[in-house]
C-alpha cells in the first residue's frame, strides 16, 4: 500500500494546485453568496474527485491481462500515454501564451461569484471532467488498480487521495467561516497572484505530473 500511496500522492497534490478550482472557490469566497454557495460547491467538489477516481478505477480493471505479464503491461503503456498528453498540453499551454501577457482571469469565471448554490454544486461537478481532470483523474484509477490493493486498501489510497486534492478548496471555506475578515485579505492577495501566474504555475505543474506519471509508466513495462 505504501508504493499505492507514494503513486497517488504526486497526482492529488496535481489536482490541488489546479488553479481554476482553487479560483472559483476564492470568487465565491469574495462574493455576497459565499454563505449560500461556499459549501455546495465543496459539496460538489469533493463528490466529483470521489466519483470520478471510483469510476476510473472500475474502468481499469476491465484492462485485458496479458498470458506472461498480467494487465500491468497494458497499465504502463496507458499511463505512459497519459503523462505524454500532459506534457503535450503543458506545451501547447506556454506556446499559446507565449510573448503574451497573462490574461488573468477567464470571463467565465469570472461570473462564478454570481451563483446561486445548486449552480455552484453544479459548477464544481462539472469541473471534474475538465480535459486536465480526466486525465489526472485516470492515472490515479490505473495506479490504484496496477498497485493490485486490498478493497480495504484502495478505499484508504482514494481517501488519501480526495482529502489532497480537495485541500486547498476546504481549507479556505473553512477558514472563511471561521475567520471572514482575515481570510478576506488573503484571499485577495491570492486571487490577484494566480491572475499574474496563472500559465506558468499550470505549465510546471503539467510537465512534472507528465514525467511523473510516464516515470510511473516505464517502471511497469
Amino acid at each position: 500500500m505504501w508504493a499505492a500511496l507514494g503513486h497517488i500522492l504526486p497526482l492529488a497534490v496535481a489536482v490541488a494546485l489546479s488553479s481554476v478550482p482553487i479560483m472559483a472557490t476564492i470568487l465565491i469566497l469574495l462574493s455576497p453568496n459565499k454563505g449560500r454557495s461556499s459549501l455546495t460547491f465543496l459539496i460538489g467538489w469533493v463528490l466529483g474527485l470521489t466519483v470520478t477516481v471510483v469510476v476510473f478505477i472500475l474502468l481499469a480493471y476491465v484492462i485485458p491481462s496479458s498470458k506472461s505479464r498480467g494487465p500491468e503491461y497494458a497499465i504502463g503503456i496507458i499511463m505512459i500515454v497519459i503523462g505524454l498528453a500532459l506534457i503535450a498540453f503543458a506545451i501547447v499551454l506556454w506556446r499559446r501564451g507565449s510573448g503574451s501577457p497573462s490574461s488573468g482571469i477567464p470571463k467565465w469565471l469570472s461570473a462564478v461569484g454570481s451563483l446561486g448554490p445548486w449552480s455552484a454544486f453544479g459548477l464544481a461537478l462539472v469541473l471534474n471532467v475538465r480535459p486536465k481532470a480526466i486525465l489526472l483523474s485516470a492515472a490515479a484509477g490505473l495506479s490504484v488498480r496496477g498497485d493490485e490493493l486490498t478493497g480495504a486498501e484502495a478505499a484508504i489510497i482514494v481517501c488519501v487521495y480526495v482529502v489532497i486534492s480537495a485541500s486547498t478548496v476546504v481549507v479556505p471555506i473553512i477558514a472563511s467561516l471561521v475567520q471572514p475578515d482575515k481570510t478576506e485579505r488573503r484571499l485577495v492577495r491570492t486571487r490577484e497572484w494566480i491572475a499574474a501566474n496563472n500559465r506558468t504555475v499550470s505549465v510546471l505543474i503539467l510537465m512534472l505530473i507528465g514525467v511523473v506519471i510516464v516515470a510511473n509508466g516505464l517502471t511497469r513495462l
